[in-house]
């Protein structure tokens, strides 16, 4: 029993709640609170967010930023740590992509003069592995490890139109998050625009996050021609390129690395071509 709660039910709410919670639970409940629209928190935010008392959150939030998982901002804020990106690095695939890709990017950039991403899908975000920004470049919300909704990115649509249909339906059937007055935020447009990327293995979205930018988004196989990641470039909507001005370099781009890991036809057939192992789409 915790002492002196009676008169406080918030706070004998909160302490019941940890006692049914492991050690490695509420260090994990620590770490779940942080998402794309939350990305910096104050410790009382922590400590409400994650069903904790301030003291326990005060520990805990102090453990990880002493190991790395979490960051203090000059704001006095939190924010995940590159430890625990580190960790998400470490999976087998994305070692693969981390190991062969840096190079890759750099010569698509360099032949774009644009920003330049490499995105894996995460349940319903698009998360950044690689990411390479130029000075000069459109000002895109991104950093590495940083993640959107699967509907807001040309990389995540690409991801979410070669996605399992249950995450297409799970998607379409959930809230569809609005960032600006050009984010896709109905089912049904987002079932055809789907159903288009599937057909021509090319994603164009234009101003659905950031304010005068458009990127274009295309596949990269692994082994089988499963889609693994996928590949975008992001320009300012100037004038200065067009889609097609940067689509073959894009493509030729998602060609090698697909064959860097191990894709039997390079990458970016679109779905339904003759010889494609990939499933016809459906929703």
């Amino acid at each position: 029993m915790h002492p002196s709660t009676g008169e406080h039910p918030a706070l004998h709410e909160a302490l019941a709640a940890e006692d049914h919670r492991t050690a490695a639970g509420r260090v994990l409940s620590v770490l779940d609170v942080f998402d794309q629209d939350h990305l910096e928190l104050t410790l009382s935010e922590i400590s409400r967010r994650a069903d904790l008392t301030l003291s326990t959150a005060h520990r805990l939030v102090g453990e990880l930023r002493d190991w790395g998982a979490l960051e203090r901002t000059a704001e006095g804020r939190y924010a995940v740590g590159l430890r625990v990106l580190e960790l998400g690095s470490l999976e087998p695939q994305m070692l693969q992509l981390r190991d062969v890709a840096p190079a890759y990017l750099a010569d698509l950039q360099a032949a774009v003069r644009a920003n330049v991403h490499l995105s894996v899908r995460d349940g319903h975000d698009v998360v950044y592995v690689e990411s390479l920004q130029r000075h000069s470049g459109a000002h895109v919300l991104s950093r590495l490890g940083g993640r959107w909704p699967l509907h807001t990115t040309a990389t995540g649509m690409v991801l979410l139109a070669s996605a399992p249909a249950a995450v297409r339906q799970d998607v379409l059937a959930s809230p569809l998050k609005r960032y600006t007055d050009h984010t896709i935020t109905d089912p049904d447009t987002l079932r055809r625009m789907l159903a288009e990327v599937h057909r021509t293995g090319v994603a164009v979205l234009t101003e659905t996050i950031t304010l005068g930018t458009f990127a274009v988004g295309v596949p990269v196989r692994g082994p089988s021609d499963r889609v693994v990641a996928a590949l975008s470039v992001t320009l300012k909507i100037d004038g200065s390129r067009t889609v097609h001005q940067v689509l073959p370099a894009l493509n030729a781009t998602a060609r090698a690395l697909s064959r860097a890991l191990g894709s039997a036809s390079s990458g970016i057939s679109p779905p339904g071509a003759p010889g494609s192992t990939v499933q016809p789409f459906a929703v």
